[in-house]
């Protein structure tokens, strides 16, 4: 029993670090032993995510975390969530900050369409959960990236908000506003 947890540390340590190869291997280990072992499910999921992208599955990694022990419900979100994930991302891309063509958006939601869902939940994290994991965010302007930004550190989402300006923030040349986005997100002390 202590053997499943020693391990259960030792891959999300290694996950935590950014070592996806090896985090791999210590939960597909836990799968050979534990075949229904949840951790290690999600575990293989996220680390094998995270050799393509790193800032997601880290996000999703805390997400779980976060849910995992304090939501009755947390196994069949989980479940959804690796059913869903391919579709999981907010793409922003540098091509459609300046426009958008109508056909690059289809298998997203407009910014300002998201900003009424927002209106309509109440809330910023309940609105952002609910689509997080079955669509898209199409982000077309530099407003839209800056309140975007804003409402995922307000909403504490502070490491995904972090590889979000990390991955964009040259698109805008040296723009002071952008850059000034990083002074909202504090990050978590360990």
């Amino acid at each position: 029993m202590s053997n499943k947890r020693v391990l259960l540390q030792r891959a999300e340590e290694q996950f935590l670090n950014h070592e996806y190869d090896n985090a791999l291997k210590i939960y597909s280990l836990l799968l050979q032993d534990y075949p229904q072992m949840k951790d290690a499910r999600v575990g293989v999921f996220l680390s094998d995510m995270g050799l393509e992208s790193d800032e997601d599955a880290q996000a999703l990694f805390d997400y779980y975390q976060a849910i995992k022990d304090s939501s009755d419900d947390a196994e069949r979100i989980i479940d959804e969530l690796m059913q869903t994930i391919t579709a999981t991302r907010v793409v922003i891309q540098e091509h459609l900050l300046g426009g958008l063509e109508e056909a690059a958006i289809e298998d997203g939601v407009r910014y300002s369409d998201f900003v009424k869902l927002i209106e309509e939940k109440g809330s910023f994290k309940e609105a952002f959960e609910d689509i997080m994991f079955s669509t898209r965010v199409v982000i077309r302007t530099r407003e839209e990236f800056i309140d975007f930004i804003r409402r995922l550190v307000d909403a504490d989402y502070q490491e995904m908000a972090a590889g979000y300006l990390d991955s964009l923030a040259e698109s805008f040349g040296p723009d002071q506003e952008i850059y000034a986005l990083y002074h909202l997100i504090q990050k978590p002390t360990k």
